[in-house]
């Protein structure tokens, strides 16, 4: 059988791209030297990953890149740049203290399947951790800030990042793009498909910065004494990826209000399709509110805001006894019902940032809502399905797809009675291909097979090993790394982590994250016996 796939051009690829991935390591670098930590882990990873990147360029000092070698390079990027980022955290977590291996030695990063499912999390900006409460202060800060910096990187993207500033990979960088990039395609901002890239990038980092200097306003200003300039650069470096990931074991529930609120606008301003900050910087601000996709994703924000907010305030919204397996006790579940019931704005604060956080995929928590009652938390699990807007960072199924999906079922709806009427899908006025409308609906199809596949084997593994999780646990499991989410409920609550999972099952996530911010078909795609036939 002859291969139809140049696999080398794709390994070399990917190589260029490994190699040029030792220049963010020297961020963290920076930063161990500043709070006088070892730089061992970083050296380390700086040697092999640019050995190797070097090494695959040289399999095809050439490349040719067409589609299919674009879907295999894309795909093998993340799992390249997911095995080099989880090598600073093995070797430093070798180094931790003998006390604190012996009190916990399972939750440090030193087991290879716990450090490649937070390196892969990183990427995809997933969220999901193993170390939660027990952990994650007991790393250095080049290392927490490498992990930040993970997700920052898989944001906007690691292949938009390399189209940008990689000439060889200009010639091809529209497919390799499309094949990254959240949601159904992306627009073209100018006429060479790197100058976009740039100019997605520059928003990207505009943002970052804007945010960084507002949260560490707040601490200067006596408004947040938590939020130092470390913790700034931190939340500003997984905010705008939709990431979650956050210095604090209690993620963003660890600061005032105002923090709080300051976040919440750059967490929808990250679900926000990129292209349309790029009009309105270039003169075209009504483009952004007329665009049908961005009203749909604010009018849905408003809705699950205004359930939410209405039973926190009433009192439903609340559980009425901590469940077994909490990451609280009945004295947290009274406090957090006291901060909300009959109180407008943490009502309102907890329910706005909550539902922005989950259907933007970015995963923080002003609180934890495991001590939230049925109806807000299954409130919560129906926002995980919803998803950023297309050509945004957020992940999930995208807000795109189900404005068309409802769009379409409309249209059955109208030419079931009246039989001879011919009536396209439109989207923001313009009508959208039928091969694109059957696109979607086998997206979202086969995402929720694989949803509920991946439900029952993750719930069959727990049975198997005695740490039997609810159904909403394991659902909310799927969800929160299928949908590149982050925290789920009960054991992987948001104060909560993945770290009782067996080996196997963090594995097997780990796919589900590499599935889910690829968004399924780009992978699926290369294990089809089509896709490598000549």
């Amino acid at each position: 059988m002859r291969l139809r796939v140049d696999y080398r051009a794709s390994l070399s690829l990917v190589g260029s791209v490994l190699k040029y991935l030792t220049v963010p390591l020297l961020v963290p670098v920076v930063v161990a030297l500043l709070y006088g930590e070892t730089v061992v882990p970083f050296v380390v990873t700086m040697a092999l990953t640019f050995a190797a990147g070097v090494g695959l360029e040289r399999l095809d000092p050439d490349p040719d890149l067409r589609a299919r070698e674009g879907f295999l390079m894309v795909g093998l990027t993340f799992v390249g740049v997911a095995v080099v980022g989880a090598v600073p955290y093995l070797v430093e977590a070798h180094g931790l203290p003998p006390v604190y291996a012996q009190v916990h030695p399972e939750s440090t990063l030193g087991n290879p399947a716990n450090a490649l499912f937070e390196s892969m999390s990183g990427f995809t900006t997933t969220g999901a951790t193993v170390l939660g409460s027990i952990g994650i202060e007991d790393h250095t800060r080049g290392v927490m800030l490498w992990r930040q910096l993970t997700q920052w990187l898989g944001g906007m993207g690691i292949v938009v990042l390399a189209v940008a500033i990689l000439p060889e990979l200009s010639v091809g960088g529209a497919q390799l793009m499309d094949a990254e990039a959240p949601g159904p395609g992306i627009e073209k901002l100018t006429p060479r498909i790197a100058e976009t890239a740039r100019a997605l990038w520059g928003a990207y980092l505009g943002f970052t910065l804007l945010e960084v200097l507002l949260l560490y306003g707040l601490h200067l200003g006596g408004m947040a004494p938590e939020m130092t300039a470390y913790n700034a650069v931190a939340h500003g470096l997984t905010t705008m990826p939709t990431g979650g990931f956050s210095p604090e074991a209690r993620s963003i529930e660890a600061f005032s209000a105002a923090v709080q609120w300051v976040i919440i606008p750059f967490m929808i301003a990250a679900g926000t399709n990129f292209a349309l900050f790029w009009h309105v910087l270039t003169g075209d601000p009504r483009r952004l509110t007329e665009d049908s996709e961005f009203r749909f994703y604010v009018g849905a924000i408003g809705v699950l805001t205004a359930v939410i907010a209405v039973a926190l305030f009433a009192g439903p919204g609340f559980a009425t006894q901590a469940p077994t397996g909490g990451t609280y006790d009945a004295g947290y579940l009274q406090e957090v019902r006291d901060a909300a019931v009959g109180q407008v704005e943490p009502a309102l604060r907890h329910a706005l940032f909550q539902v922005v956080s989950i259907v933007t995929t970015t995963g923080y928590a002003s609180v934890d809502f495991n001590a939230w009652g049925s109806l807000t938390q299954y409130t919560v699990l129906f926002a995980m399905f919803i998803g950023g807007s297309a050509g945004s960072t957020g992940g999930s199924v995208k807000v795109v797809r189900w404005y068309v999906i409802l769009k379409s079922i409309r249209r059955e709806l109208f030419t079931t009675g009246h039989p001879d009427a011919v009536r396209p899908v439109r989207l923001g006025g313009r009508p959208v291909d039928e091969r694109a409308i059957r696109g979607i609906y086998a997206f979202t199809v086969l995402y929720l097979v694989i949803f509920f596949v991946s439900t029952g084997l993750l719930f069959f593994d727990s049975v198997r090993i005695a740490e039997s999780l609810s159904i909403l646990e394991s659902m909310s499991a799927v969800a929160a790394t299928l949908g590149n989410v982050g925290p789920g409920f009960g054991v992987v609550g948001p104060m909560g982590s993945y770290l009782a999972f067996t080996n196997a099952s963090k594995l097997f996530m780990v796919v589900l994250m590499w599935l889910g911010r690829l968004e399924i078909l780009p992978v699926l795609v290369l294990l089809t016996p089509e896709y490598w036939r000549r």
